[in-house]
């Protein structure tokens, strides 16, 4: 492995973003200089990347890198996910399996954006697409073989049109790989350069996913080549290696187009856990807070990847890291629409950026931290204005919040000033943020109280001690390289090289050699691609994994290949840390087998040597007036390069440096560890109940009514994770909501409209007939369109909220999924000739699914089956509403948390809160509308017209 002790040369790790290209070089003499330029500049240079290098070693333009003196270049890129998003890469055709053309446009039936008026769906990525006579079945019986006459002519017309890339997507390809490769070889013989083949670009099942990740690496492979090529060509003979999307990385002549997508946030990700795990730190949660966006991940022993992942629209089954992206940023636009406080989606982006930017942009996050004084715009880069050389504008900060706080005190009649109002936003934007943790953490069975959050990123820094308090964490950690972390991790990231097979065995013992001979093939692929990118075998160390999940569900859950009653352990362990259940009857099913082989490339350093201790306190540069909490404080402000290791500083306080400001809170400490690295702890113990109220507050309703939605949305989460039908698993037909002790709808995530119009009568129902005998443990299912059912398919399950002491009921939780079947006359339970409603199917009203929290599994089965028409697949029905319960219990455990944190009184008077200004939302729409008429033309030709006439 390569030293600074060993190979005394360069080495340059570069993070090439959409706005900026990070740098980090280590010298020969092993220190490390960072140096940041805009990625696109044409003016001054050609690519941003080769100007840094340039700039490092002291080249002139047009000059000869002395690439001697270089040891290697390791990059993470956005080209090809720019190309994506703005769909511009390479024009790409698609060649599939007769009869299925549309498959991969119509995909699946999930509806995400369902109270959209008009959906606009992504841009395909394919120009044309050419079918072919081939069918090979799901056991690999030859249906029809391929025609090869008719392929030769298909890419013979599709290359006189142009195409030079081509996907190639057949049904069960792969993993019967006979006509795929075939078909390739015909596609190379007509001269088409980039020829990607869906049992080597993502041998798993699931025909859409499979098919459109073969499309993007088809369709990004060239755009990345000649990038590489261009790089590779101004440092000839340099070993030039890029991050893939599973935060590994691997030689420039395997960089492919499917591996690319997160190639820069990987590093990231990489750096953080290379850092953090290096201080101490073992379970860690990333907070990377930028402009306009901003990226969470959870670490806790192993880089948690996804096998499939939805970006720009596209669905991919390729190994990626798990990363969740919100739009919430320093730049996220306030907004105030009379009631409450709103901040965001929507941001300011560079330009015109926030109000202080000097470009008449409008408030923002970062706009807050301005006007509560914890950004100081005569300590942050002087980078604004028409020559770019003036400091943020503070004062019209201060005239916009003043404006603003004027409004918001007439609507409200509550006296609001600029620094409470800014403080109302800044809690809304750090709640969203923790919300967003909340996703990949505490929806996933992870209790973050025990771990360190991980800050990067521009603004992370200026949030991190409000957002750690949102979440009970106690712990903050920065590296001193926080600024350029993603650059950093490519120094710090090893080569590795995945492969993954699809198997579908039941898990026996007899599956377990089975499961060998295939890890062990797999194994010996990886192991060879690393050890010929020139590492030592000695160095290369491959895990092996198994994606397991129970008989007829469709979530897997990976774990390491061992003996079967460790594999059946572990996915135990896993199962009902996320969903809280088992489901012990059921068999294990090995979906597919993964293996990856990881070559150390030598560790780059912690980015600080250990220093003496600090003999004196640190000093201040300046004494400014921060807000924070309701008070004014005469915060310290310090500059990070004067820090030594040894210095505390107390909250409230105010680190800045050149690429980023910390805020210390108050009841925080900062430390400047023996590295030189900073952790913030909280030093004072913060109350677990937070007083706010009763009384309606515009930033508490706001707050509260994102608190009720995340979680109704994790009770969808969970549902839809745990389903059995492709119903309520793909084309996500359900809906999930929280009721007030009445059942009076609350807060619904955004699921079916027509479920969640009528849910409430479904409630009272419950209510009304098991009044005075439920009890703690209670679970009820109907489906009767007489008590609030919409038709008999859609299943409503009503879970009551009891409190501490198992006497009053407090709220309740329910769920409603479209079951693919209820029995009836008719297969999927809508015959259009019923007569009664015994011929729709199973007609369940009021009945008891579980009592004193024991599923009545027999009671409902005899149910399902012995109506006049019954259930065709009851285990279905009753995997489905396994699923239901399970998601209504996370609803049960969310509310038990918010009641315990705010108290049952303060829930209480927000949900009504919540009441009212739906209510007054919803009069202002209809005092809004106007007569209107409103025409739609059918498939069929047939056109409906709408008349709206408002009446007085």
């Amino acid at each position: 492995m390569a030293t600074p002790e060993t190979d005394a040369r360069w080495q340059f790790w570069i993070d090439r973003g959409g706005t900026f290209t990070d740098i980090v070089a280590r010298t020969p003499t092993g220190a490390l200089i960072t140096h940041k330029l805009l990625s696109e500049n044409p003016e001054r240079y050609r690519d941003a990347a080769v100007a840094g290098i340039r700039h490092l070693l002291g080249v002139p333009p047009g000059g000869r890198i002395p690439v001697e003196q270089i040891d290697a270049v390791k990059m993470g890129t956005t080209v090809a996910t720019n190309a994506l998003l703005e769909r511009k890469g390479e024009p790409t055709a698609l060649l599939v399996t007769r009869g299925f053309r549309d498959q991969l446009r119509i995909a699946y039936q999930n509806r995400p954006r369902i109270f959209d008026r008009r959906i606009l769906l992504p841009e395909l990525l394919y120009g044309a697409v050419a079918e072919v006579s081939e069918r090979t079945g799901a056991h690999g019986e030859v249906v029809m073989p391929l025609d090869e006459g008719a392929t030769r002519a298909a890419l013979a017309e599709l290359r006189t049109r142009g195409f030079s890339a081509i996907a190639i997507v057949f049904m069960h390809g792969y993993r019967y790989t006979l006509h795929e490769r075939r078909a390739a070889e015909l596609a190379r013989e007509a001269g088409f350069t980039q020829v990607s083949v869906s049992h080597e670009v993502s041998p798993l099942m699931k025909f859409v996913s499979r098919g459109d990740t073969t499309v993007v690496d088809a369709y990004l492979s060239p755009i990345l080549r000649r990038y590489v090529d261009q790089i590779a060509a101004e440092l000839p003979g340099a070993r030039l290696m890029f991050m893939q999307s599973n935060g590994g990385l691997t030689d420039a002549g395997r960089f492919q187009g499917k591996d690319s997508i997160l190639s820069g946030p990987a590093g990231g990700i990489v750096g953080m856990v290379r850092t953090a795990t290096a201080a101490g730190f073992d379970r860690i949660i990333g907070f990377d807070m930028g402009g306009t966006s901003t990226d969470v991940s959870h670490y806790a022993g192993e880089l948690e990847r996804e096998f499939d992942t939805q970006v720009a629209g596209v669905r991919m089954r390729a190994p990626m890291m798990s990363i969740h992206t919100i739009a919430a940023g320093g730049g996220s636009i306030l907004h105030f629409d009379g009631q409450r406080y709103r901040v965001g989606p929507d941001s300011a982006g560079a330009n015109p950026g926030p109000a202080c930017y000097r470009r008449g942009g409008p408030l923002t996050v970062t706009d807050c931290n301005v006007m509560l004084g914890k950004i100081q715009p005569e300590h942050f880069p002087p980078v604004f204005g028409p020559e770019g050389n003036q400091p943020l504008d503070a004062e019209v900060v201060r005239q916009q919040f003043t404006r603003l706080a004027s409004e918001i005190s007439t609507a409200t009649g509550e006296a609001t000033t600029p620094e409470s109002a800014a403080e109302g936003f800044l809690r809304i934007a750090v709640a969203n943020m923790a919300n967003a943790i909340k996703f990949i953490s505490v929806q996933r069975g992870h209790d973050v109280t025990g771990y360190t959050l991980c800050c990067f990123g521009g603004a992370g820094g200026q949030h991190a001690c409000l957002v750690a308090d949102e979440l009970g964490m106690r712990r903050v950690y920065i590296h001193p390289l926080a600024g350029v972390l993603s650059a950093y991790g490519m120094g710090l990231a090893d080569i590795t090289a995945m492969r993954e097979k699809a198997v579908e065995i039941a898990l026996d013992d007899a599956a377990v050699s089975r499961l060998a001979e295939e890890l062990d093939a797999l194994a010996a692929v990886a192991f060879a691609e690393v050890r010929t990118q020139g590492v030592a075998s000695d160095d290369i160390m491959v895990r092996r994994r198994v994606h397991l999940r129970y008989a007829g569900t469709d979530s897997a859950l990976i774990v390491d290949f061992a003996p079967q009653a460790d594999m059946q352990a572990q996915f135990d362990r896993l199962y009902k840390q996320r969903f809280s259940f088992l489901m012990s009857a059921r068999g294990l099913v090995a979906e597919a087998v993964s293996c990856e082989a990881i070559g150390r490339t030598g560790d780059a350093g912690g980015g600080a040597q250990p220093c003496e201790i600090a003999a004196s306190e640190a000093v201040p540069i300046a004494h400014v007036l921060m807000t924070s909490g309701g008070r004014q404080h005469d915060a310290p402000l310090y500059c990070r390069e004067d820090l030594q290791p040894g210095h505390q500083l107390p909250g409230p306080a105010i680190i800045a440096e050149r690429n980023a400001t910390t805020v210390v809170e108050p009841g925080w400490a900062a430390d400047v560890t023996a590295d030189n690295h900073l952790v913030l702890t909280r030093i004072v113990a913060r109350d677990e109940r937070y007083a706010v109220g009763t009384r309606a507050d515009p930033v508490m309703l706001e707050v509260f009514n994102n608190l009720f939605m995340s979680i109704a949305e994790q009770m969808g989460l969970r549902l839809a994770n745990t389903a059995y039908s492709v119903n309520i698993k793909e084309r996500l037909d359900f809906s999930c909501a929280l009721f007030d002790a009445a059942g009076n709808l609350i807060a619904n995530a955004p699921h079916m409209p027509v479920h969640l119009g009528s849910m409430g009568e479904s409630i009272k129902t419950v209510i009304r007939k098991n009044a005075g005998t439920m009890q703690p443990g209670d679970v009820y299912v109907l489906n009767d369109p007489y008590n609030g059912g919409t038709h008999l398919p859609d299943v409503t399950v009503v879970t009551p909220v009891f409190d501490d002491a198992g006497t009053d009921i407090l709220f309740y939780v329910a769920s409603r999924g479209h079951h693919a079947d209820i029995g009836g006359i008719t297969p999927g339970s809508m015959p259009p000739f019923s007569k009664t409603v015994e011929d729709e199917g199973v007609l369940l009203d009021n009945v008891k699914l579980v009592e004193g929290g024991v599923m009545r599994e027999q009671d409902m089965r005899d149910r399902l089956v012995g109506a006049k028409h019954p259930a065709r697949n009851p285990d279905q029905n009753i995997a489905d509403l396994r699923a239901q319960i399970a998601a209504n219990e996370k609803g049960v455990q969310e509310l038990r948390r918010m009641v315990a944190h705010f108290g049952l009184e303060v829930v209480q008077a927000y949900m009504q809160h919540v009441q009212d200004n739906a209510e007054e939302c919803v009069r202002r729409v209809i005092g809004a509308l106007k007569d209107g008429e409103f025409a739609y033309e059918m498939d069929n030709g047939a056109v409906i017209r709408v008349k709206l006439t408002i009446g007085a």
